[in-house]
C-alpha cells in the first residue's frame, strides 16, 4: 500500500473539517495509506501576500518540517499548492537550509484533483450525487497551477449528476484572502456578480476546489437568501 501525505489547510482545519474526511475517503479508496500532516497547520501564504515574510518563513518552517520528500502530498486547495510549489521559492530565498527542503518536496505536492487525474489517472470513483451542481474553478487552480479539464472530468464521471453552465464561470469570486478585507466593495461587487450567475444556472449545489472561494461564495449565497450550499469536489467525489 503506498503512503501519501494529506495536508488539511489552515481554512479546511477551522471552517471545513469535512473536506479533509472526504478527501481522505477518496484517497483510501484509491487503496493509498494517509498519513496526516498534523503539525502543518498553513502553508503561510496570507501573511506573505500582506509581505510579513518572518511570520510567513515561521509558517513554511513548520510545514516543512511535517513533511517527507519521498512521498505524495496531497493539497485540496489550488491557493495552497501553488504557495509551496511556486512561492516558496521567493519566499525562502534567503533561507538556504529552507530552501532545499522546499526544492525537494516541490514534485512531491499536488493539488487534489490533479493528483487523481494526472498521477492516478483516474476515470471513475463510483461516486452518486443526484444534485444540480454548478463548478466554480478557483483562480490560483486555473492562472497558476494551470489545472482546468481535471476538476470537470472526475465531476462529469459522478452518477447521478447534472452538471450546469454558469455565465462567465472563469472570472474570480472576490475572496482573494486578505483582497476582500481591504478591498470590500470591489470583493462585494465581484461576489454579487458571481452569485447571480450562479442563481441564474439553476444549480442546487456550487462545487470548488478551495474552501476561501466556498467561504466566500456561501456567505453570499446566505446573505442573498438563495438556497444553495456550497461543497469541495472532495466531498461530491466521496458521495456514494
Amino acid at each position: 500500500m503506498t503512503d501519501v501525505q494529506l495536508f488539511s489547510t489552515c481554512l479546511a482545519e477551522e471552517f471545513f473539517p469535512e473536506v479533509y474526511d472526504a478527501a481522505a475517503t477518496v484517497l483510501e479508496r484509491l487503496r493509498l495509506r494517509v498519513r496526516p500532516l498534523g503539525s502543518a497547520f498553513c502553508c503561510g501564504q496570507v501573511a506573505f501576500n500582506e509581505g510579513f515574510r518572518d511570520e510567513a518563513v515561521e509558517l513554511a518552517r513548520k510545514f516543512l518540517a511535517a513533511c517527507r520528500p519521498d512521498t505524495p502530498i496531497i493539497v485540496p486547495s489550488g491557493s495552497c499548492t501553488s504557495m509551496t510549489r511556486i512561492f516558496y521559492s521567493d519566499l525562502l530565498a534567503d533561507h538556504a537550509d529552507l530552501k532545499a527542503k522546499a526544492d525537494a518536496i516541490r514534485p512531491w505536492v499536488h493539488e487534489f484533483s490533479q493528483f487523481l487525474v494526472g498521477v492516478m489517472k483516474v476515470k471513475y470513483l463510483g461516486a452518486r450525487y443526484e444534485r444540480a451542481v454548478a463548478y466554480h474553478p478557483s483562480c490560483h487552480l486555473m492562472r497558476e497551477l494551470h489545472v482546468r479539464e481535471e476538476p470537470m472530468a472526475l465531476l462529469s464521471a459522478v452518477n447521478g449528476i447534472r452538471l450546469m453552465e454558469v455565465a462567465k464561470r472563469e472570472e474570480c469570486c472576490g475572496f482573494g484572502g486578505l483582497f476582500s478585507v481591504k478591498f470590500p466593495h470591489i470583493s462585494g461587487a465581484m461576489l454579487e456578480d458571481k452569485i447571480n450567475a450562479i442563481r441564474e444556472s439553476g444549480a442546487e449545489v456550487v462545487v470548488s476546489n478551495d474552501c476561501g472561494c466556498l467561504m466566500q461564495i456561501g456567505g453570499g449565497l446566505r446573505r442573498a437568501g438563495a438556497e444553495i450550499e456550497v461543497r469541495h469536489l472532495a466531498e461530491v467525489l466521496a458521495s456514494r
